[in-house]
């Protein structure tokens, strides 16, 4: 019998035992926007069905056990012989499984693949977001080996699989494969241009082996890799599959698994190449040209990835505070409670939007959208992973000293929040990307400009701060002193516009009147107190 002291009251119960995807309007309301008629009925169907598992309770311990218990390095079986093998537990081969089977790994052969994808990406990563980084990669790695229609032809069909086999054999032999990718060197990190690695041809048309050390090479159990080393041509891009044909281990040495701050599901790790054997991917000397679809592919998933972090955080914050009260009342219906949330809402359909739109843009796959994505991609990826840490903290002290207990969930979010700033790429390297594009493809500026210009006469902020934008833009001298500011102004114009076309009033006010406005503070909860925000808070309630 219970201690009469110990009776639990005024607790939240747990956020389980909802449908993710049908819970979340804002993602909801982009599917239906961006994926053609007949195929939505589809398309809702197989998210639910998603969105259903990954409001699990089950789904959730599975995301608890994979990072309690996170992957282990064997570099020898017990007789001595080196296998460089990655054990994980069980729990991180569900989510994975259930990830592939849903086609997390399959956006570029059916229709609104991108979006669906996108959608399926923004849902599954919730539950838990380490298993996120072999399905970005293994879908993004498909851009760079369509550059040799031999090799895409080989594993595209192995890649786009909805079958998940673990285990290393040939890949001939399994249903389904994920790739990684190895591009960055300790004594170059983002200027992959430095890469020391060496490629030397073999007397087979297309073959080399490869010397040399990689820094960080994510998810080293997957079946190849695309990296970068210098050919005699000069940076050359490169696939190595663990496992060769005959059933022998290439020479791949996984040297140790980085102990990071999150993300501690999956693994990454340094690896050697000596005498490695590798395939060709592209021409020598053009490695950085083949695999940048690849990269930016990845950074899209990077702007999913926070977005997924956030709307998490967001969605645990307003249910706790609809359960939990004080000061005479639920914490949900005091003003400033709601002006908080609110605000947290703002930021996280704010990125939601825009990385749908995002991915429409790879579904259209027409000129003026591949122009339109060579601006959007970085100054996104720029902004909206900046914008997840202060949203998930905010969202975390939302739940006061519950959240900062680990059985809440809310701390290994904030461990993972700062990951996709990082990854792919850091600030200054969008921030400059978005420079090169300026400066040398001005297709890709107008594309830019024309799609926030579709909001143009609806907003009198929005508008002032498009024009603001463009004075900005008009004056590149010295721009990459302040190419940080411009950047964060390109996207936030980019998400004003967006809201203001699709959102519901009280959204696209509230966000142009803080984010262009500039009616706001320095910390969320300083929304203009005479905006509707109660709506805007329930509209992004995940109602169980």
């Amino acid at each position: 019998m219970a201690a009469s002291t110990h009776t639990v009251t005024n607790q939240a119960p747990p956020l389980v035992g909802y449908d993710v995807f049908a819970a979340d309007r804002a993602l909801t309301e982009a599917v239906d926007r961006h994926v053609a008629p007949e195929v939505r009925d589809e398309a809702h169907g197989e998210l639910s069905e998603l969105g259903r598992t990954t409001g699990s309770a089950q789904a959730q311990e599975w995301g608890t056990q994979a990072n309690e218990f996170p992957p282990r390095l064997r570099t020898h079986d017990r007789y001595g012989n080196r296998i460089d093998e990655v054990e994980f537990h069980p729990a991180w081969h569900r989510l994975l499984g259930r990830a592939v089977s849903a086609g997390l790994v399959n956006a570029w052969g059916r229709p609104g693949g991108h979006v669906r994808r996108a959608a399926g990406f923004l849902v599954c990563t919730q539950a838990e977001a380490g298993h996120g980084c072999p399905l970005s990669m293994t879908h993004a790695s498909v851009p760079a080996l369509r550059t040799d229609p031999v090799l895409a032809a080989e594993w595209e069909p192995r890649l786009t699989s909805t079958v998940y086999e673990e285990g290393l054999r040939p890949a001939a032999l399994k249903g389904g494969v994920l790739f990684g990718m190895g591009m960055t060197e300790k004594q170059g990190g983002s200027d992959v241009r430095s890469n020391t690695t060496r490629a030397e041809p073999l007397a087979q048309d297309g073959a080399y082996v490869l010397t040399g050390h990689k820094w960080f090479c994510s998810a080293p159990m997957s079946d190849g890799f695309l990296v970068l080393a210098q050919a005699a041509g000069g940076l050359t891009c490169f696939l190595v599959p663990r496992v060769m044909e005959d059933g022998s281990r290439n020479v791949f040495r996984i040297q140790r698994l980085k102990d990071k701050l999150g993300n501690r599901s999956n693994a990454s790790s340094e690896v050697e190449f000596e005498g490695t054997w590798a395939r060709r991917v592209g021409e020598e000397g053009r490695g950085v040209h083949t695999i940048i679809g690849m990269v930016a592919a990845t950074r899209l998933d990077c702007v999913l990835g926070s977005a997924a972090l956030m709307r998490q955080a967001v969605a645990q914050a307003i249910h706790h505070t609809a359960y939990r009260s004080a000061f005479g009342g639920l914490l949900i219906d005091k003003p400033l409670m709601r002006n908080v949330l609110a605000d947290l809402a703002l930021e996280s359909e704010a990125a939601t939007t825009l990385g749908l739109r995002l991915a429409a843009a790879y579904d259209a796959d027409t000129d003026e959208e591949r122009a339109f994505l060579r601006l959007a991609v970085p100054a996104a990826k720029y902004w909206v992973t900046k914008r997840c840490t202060p949203v998930v903290a905010e969202a975390l002290e939302c739940l006061g000293g519950n959240g900062y207990v680990e059985e809440s969930g809310m701390p290994r979010l904030l461990r993972e929040s700062p990951l996709n700033s990082i990854w792919e790429g850091s600030g200054n390297v969008q921030a400059l990307d978005v420079l090169r594009a300026l400066q040398r493809e001005p297709r890709a500026l107008n594309a830019f400009l024309q799609e926030v210009g579709r909001a143009r006469g609806a907003d009198h902020r929005l508008d002032a701060a498009i024009k603001d934008l463009l004075t900005e833009l008009a004056d590149l001298d010295g721009i990459e002193a302040r190419a940080r500011r411009l950047v964060e102004r390109m996207a936030l114009v980019l998400q004003g516009s967006l809201l203001v076309r699709w959102a519901p009033p009280e959204v696209s006010d509230a966000f142009c009147a803080s984010r262009l406005g500039g009616d706001r503070g320095s910390t969320f909860g300083t929304l203009p107190h005479t905006l509707p925000l109660a709506a805007v808070v329930e509209r992004a309630r995940a109602v169980v």
